[in-house]
This record gives C-alpha cells, structure tokens and sequence, in this order.
C-alpha cells in the first residue's frame, strides 16, 4: 500500500496565543510522519480561519507562506466550530486519502494521531479519538457532559462515549458525510451513522497550553440542545405525554372538587388555584417554545442557505515561485492577498 495524503484540519477561532506552538507541533508530527513512510510527503496541514478578530489569520498565512505543509482556508465569518470543522473536512478531501480533524488549544494528544494512521493502514475508516476520563474537567463541566451522554443515549442516538472531534476518517467516509446536506448538522451523531469499519484510540486529555476556552457553558448548552433536537423529536412527545397527565390529573382534582361541592364543603384556598395556574401556564410557554425550536429549525433547512462561504483558500493553489516572491514582498511591508496569487497562477 502506498503512503496516504494525509491532511490534519484545525478549526481556529481567536486562537492567536496558542496557534504558534500548535503549528510547530503539528508540523514536528507531520515530518516524522513522513520519515517513517505512514503518510506521503504531499501530506498537509489545513488551518481554518472562522472569522477570528485577533491575528490568527495573520499567522496561518505567514506560515503559509514559509512551509511546504501548512496551508490555510479562510471563511468570510464567523460559522461556528461545526460548520468551520466541514469547511475544512470538504476542502481537504479532494486532495487527501484521509483527514484527520483537531482542535487548536493542544487538549488533544497530537501524538495519538500516529495510531490513527495505523488503524487507517490496517483498513479501518474512521478512527474516533476517545478521553480516558476526565479528570481535567471541572465537577459540574464532568457531570453535565455525562448527564449528556447519557440522555442521547436514552433518545437512541448513536454517540461515541467522550469523543468529541478528534478523529480520523477516509476521503470515501468524508465523500459521504458531505451528502448530508441540512442545516443542523451534528457531526458527533452523524458520523457513526455513516457505518463504515470504525476503531476507537484512547488517549489522556492535555491542558490547554494557552488561550482560553471558546466554549463557555453557554455555548456548551446551545450545543448540547442542537444535538438533542438535531436526532430526535422525543422532547416534543415528552410535552404530549405531559399534557396528557395534566389532563387526566385535572379529571381528578375536577372530581374531588365536585365531590367537595355535593358535600357542602366547598371552602378552599387560592393556593391551589393559583399554583395549578402558573403550572399548566409554564407548562404551555415550554411546548410552544419546544415546538418552535423545530419549527425554526424546519426553517432554516428550508432556506437552504450555505452552511459557510470561503474567502481565502491556499490549499488548492499549486507550489510556486510566487509564494517566494510574496513573502518577500511581505517582509517589505506590502500586504498581499492569496486571491492575487491564484490569479497570477492561472
């Protein structure tokens, strides 16, 4: 079997404090790599700007510039993590026998991606880069992520057990998740549904090296909930099944009320009433808002907008001389654009 192209994406927002050392490392893995013939010496590294407002594209460009490994794909905006994750995973697969998908902040043991390529050589197509524990995490970081895991599984959802992106997949695995085309696309189900021959690697969560984190709790809730509703309509039966105990639970208190009346013992306090008011009315803002989550979720696929919009792309230019001629230009304090260097390669 010949050496595979391999193509490691780095989704990037405001990651300019770590972003050197991850760049140093990642290139450090690639060329020994490449020495111990597991991948071709075409192999790369893809950084994806997701509209940073710091210098991180800055940096991915001049290095760009520098090395024969690194390339970058800059997005017009912000997309978010998933979104910036496909963008690269779409761009790369032309170009790759496999990808293998990271984060920036230098958690994931980078070292591990040596068995990946192993498990790729041996025919394996997707490869899930799986935590040990997590011990680094906070209690109620490690709590929730397990309350989590936990209640996809109750819905049916088909998760691998603390991955989360750090994986490995073919170009004919990628190929096919591109084929997914709605909106809500969550990657962490959608990939185990592809069902090609998987392994798992295990591996200890590093701190960050630097930086701080772009998932807030926050976030971190917005993403979890996108993954229920992404999966399953099980919420939304949840409220009908509510619905129904409270009609039947008001058939019995209709009852007994009844019963208090016929008996001359119709003396009773508000609290009930009120209590009863403010439960069926919290009951019904929550399935209006449940409903309107798929509702707008329905939306948006119906849209049918793209999931990103790419401004710079230096990974499909070819090697030139002009990358030379650039970087000079560059140190004299000239601003240049890869777009200007695409044309001039045409």
């Amino acid at each position: 079997m010949m050496e595979p192209v391999l193509t490691i994406v780095v989704p990037c927002y405001n990651e300019e404090e770590v972003l050197p050392e991850t760049i140093d490392q990642l290139q450090e893995l690639l060329k020994e790599l490449i020495i111990e013939a597991l991948v071709s010496k075409q192999s790369k590294i893809l950084f994806v700007d997701d509209g940073s407002k710091d210098r991180t594209w800055e940096l991915i460009y001049k290095e760009g510039l520098r090395s024969e490994y690194v390339r970058g794909l800059k997005l017009s905006r912000n997309v978010g993590h998933q979104n910036a994750l496909l963008a690269g995973l779409f761009t790369a697969k032309e170009r790759s026998d496999c990808v293998v998908s990271i984060d920036a902040d230098l958690q994931d043991d980078i070292m591990v991606i040596r068995e990946f390529i192993i498990k790729f050589h041996a025919g394996y197509e997707i490869v899930y880069g799986v935590r040990k524990g997590r011990d680094t995490d906070t209690v109620f970081k490690r709590g929730t992520a397990q309350a989590f895991y936990k209640v996809m599984k109750k819905l049916g959802v088909d998760l691998v057990y603390n991955h989360a992106d750090f994986r490995l997949m073919s170009k004919r695995a990628v190929e096919e998740l591109e084929r997914f085309t709605e909106v809500n696309l969550f990657l962490r189900g959608i990939v185990p549904l592809l069902g090609f021959r998987s392994d798992v690697v295990y591996y200890d969560r590093l701190e960050r090296h630097a930086g701080v984190t772009k998932y807030p709790l926050k976030k971190m809730l917005a993403f979890a909930f996108d993954g229920i509703t992404s999966f399953s309509i099980s919420p939304i039966r949840f409220v009908l099944i509510t619905g129904f105990v409270s009609f039947f639970m008001s058939l019995v208190f209709g009852g007994y009320f009844l019963a208090l009346k016929f008996f001359g013992n119709t003396e009773t306090g508000w609290t009930s009433l009120i209590t009863s008011i403010w439960l069926i009315g919290g009951l019904q803002l929550i399935a209006i808002g449940l409903i309107g989550e798929y509702v707008g979720k329905i939306y948006k696929e119906a849209k049918q907008r793209p999931k990103y919009i790419v401004d710079i792309d230096s990974f499909n230019l070819p090697i030139s001389r002009h990358h030379l001629l650039n970087q000079t230009l560059e140190d004299q304090g000239f601003s240049l654009d890869f777009r200007k260097v695409s044309e001039t390669n045409k």
